[in-house]
């Protein structure tokens, strides 16, 4: 008989919190097993395995509706699972280049209000309010 964890077992060891669980529940990356008359829901071991995947994933920065679709493909299916990693790289590559011009335009306000740290007014707070809007939009 394979083991069974409740879902305090569970959670302690897949390093998370048990509303982690119930939150993984709502969004249907893991099953909720039946309530049993009396006692404790009993989730299998295998669960262990799937919370660890999708942290992981997480940390890879796949967001829980990419997860479910991973989830679903499974490892059944690997061409389509590179494809949605391609597409995640290409997403943090795009994200890596908007952060790198809104980084130089933070250093332009930086040294700016540095050069006028003698002046009654803020010109970080004069730019943020006056200057024109900061897009990522044409890198």
């Amino acid at each position: 008989m394979k083991k069974k964890l409740t879902i305090g077992k569970l959670a302690k060891q897949a390093n998370v919190t048990i509303e982690t669980i119930r939150y993984y529940q709502r969004q249907g990356l893991l099953d909720e097993p039946l309530k049993p008359d009396t006692g404790y829901r009993q989730y299998p071991a295998e669960a262990i395995a799937r919370i660890r995947f999708i942290k992981r994933a997480q940390q890879l920065g796949f967001t829980l509706k990419e997860i479910a679709e991973l989830l679903a493909l499974d490892s059944g299916h690997c061409e389509d699972v590179r494809k949605l990693a391609e597409q995640k790289r290409e997403q943090i590559d795009e994200q890596m280049q908007d952060l790198t011009v809104l980084r130089h335009a933070l250093d332009s306000l930086v040294k700016g209000c540095l050069k006028n740290q003698s002046s009654r007014q803020c010109s970080l707070i004069d730019s943020l309010t006056n200057g024109p809007a900061l897009t990522t939009e044409n890198k």
